[in-house]
């Protein structure tokens, strides 16, 4: 028996285009500059009722290729995940012969790649509305999509059927791999930033670490009491932040598996037995910021939270009904976030200086993981200083 998806709104916020879905099989995208500009004028708005944002379909123009525009696509089957993916030409395919290839995706290229609910995956041109690409492998819902950040268009999407797939659209769509593992639904996935590392989370508290360059699995993390449903990693690859509906977002240091902070959505902490059971915390969704110092989450407590990964306390709270899932603009400065409705969300968020230590932190620890950095031939204390701590 099909069951109609309790996750009906999905965006994401890409430099150009902002992208929702409301639960059916339209997927809006609106230009993020025209987004930016009502959201400064009206400050919080809800986008989806907006008549300034009203929506129609637009015709493929060559000419106007480049020129973001706000048109509507018809994904023909109800949409659950949305990713956008853009090319590097200088990113060598995988692929082996390239002259075979129907698609040549140039710098400008945008791409939103859409996720259904009879598996299939659709890639749309961005500002064309053309289909590219219709993948047809999974067997039941794809509940996340991802692309390598890399430029590479390397796809991973994330099933209900239990799996994850790997896709390489410069290859035509080309499958490259299925990755086993998880024993049931599979609800997120995330690439680390340099693309060598992918997290998927799923139920029955499954979080895992792959590796991308022999996909093969590097470990289990282990400590959340319920299904994991959301995870993200920090600009720097250092840290890893996940959402579960035991009521908590644990962020981990990935290279080591250990738990660095924990922010709990209940107070007091309830035990595992509550905590794996029906609560009315569960935490639906998580995302970095891009400043790498501040976290936000969504619970089912009609709050949204921002966080700071040195503090157990959230920085700010805004009441929002019915969230489901949380996105930052590219530049971080907004968080937006949608509803069971269809409705979205805009949120300035809070701007603060980071501290030299967080700078240098992040600096070393785009180019090391922990266990270089703890090798380095140098002071305990400057060690320190450079380190995530619990």
């Amino acid at each position: 028996m099909a069951s109609f998806p309790p996750r009906v709104n999905e965006k994401e916020i890409d430099g150009s285009y902002f992208a929702w879905s409301q639960g059916h099989r339209t997927v809006k995208l609106v230009p993020w500059s025209q987004c930016l500009k009502n959201f400064l004028l009206h400050g919080t708005k809800n986008v989806a009722n907006s008549s300034s944002l009203r929506l129609s379909r637009q015709n493929s123009d060559g000419g106007q290729k480049n020129k973001p525009r706000e048109h509507s696509i018809d994904c023909g089957d109800i949409v659950w995940s949305l990713a956008f993916g853009s090319s590097v030409p200088e990113k060598q395919s995988r692929c082996v012969n390239i002259e075979w290839h129907r698609f040549r995706f140039g710098q400008d290229q945008l791409l939103l790649a859409t996720g259904l609910n009879n598996g299939r995956i659709k890639i749309w041109d961005v500002y064309t509305g053309k289909l590219l690409l219709n993948l047809v492998d999974h067997t039941e819902v794809v509940r996340d999509l991802t692309f390598a950040p890399d430029g590479s268009l390397i796809l991973v999407s994330a099933s209900r059927d239990k799996t994850l797939r790997i896709w390489d659209l410069k290859d035509d769509g080309n499958m490259m791999k299925v990755l086993r593992g998880h024993q049931n639904w599979v609800y997120s996935c995330a690439f680390s930033p340099d693309s060598s590392m992918l997290c998927s989370v799923g139920a029955s508290k499954a979080v895992f670490l792959w590796n991308m360059d022999n996909y093969t699995m590097i470990r289990k993390l282990e400590g959340h009491h319920h299904d994991v449903v959301a995870c993200d990693f920090s600009p720097d690859g250092a840290l890893l932040a996940t959402a579960s509906y035991d009521t908590r977002v644990y962020v981990w240091d990935p290279h080591s598996g250990d738990i660095l902070m924990e922010f709990g959505h209940l107070f007091p902490p309830p035990t595992p037995i509550f905590a794996g059971g029906a609560n009315d915390r569960w935490v639906r969704s998580v995302s970095f910021s891009h400043d790498g110092l501040h976290v936000a989450s969504l619970a089912d407590d009609k709050m949204v939270r921002f966080w700071r990964i040195d503090e157990d306390y959230p920085v700010q709270v805004a009441p929002l009904s019915n969230g489901l899932c949380c996105a930052f603009s590219t530049d971080g400065s907004v968080l937006a976030a949608g509803t069971h409705d269809g409705s979205v969300y805009f949120w300035a968020t809070p701007r603060q200086v980071p501290s030299l230590q967080h700078l240098c932190r992040m600096a070393i620890r785009r180019v090391m993981p922990t266990q270089e950095v703890q090798k380095l031939p140098i002071p305990s204390k400057v060690l320190e200083f450079l380190s995530y701590r619990i």
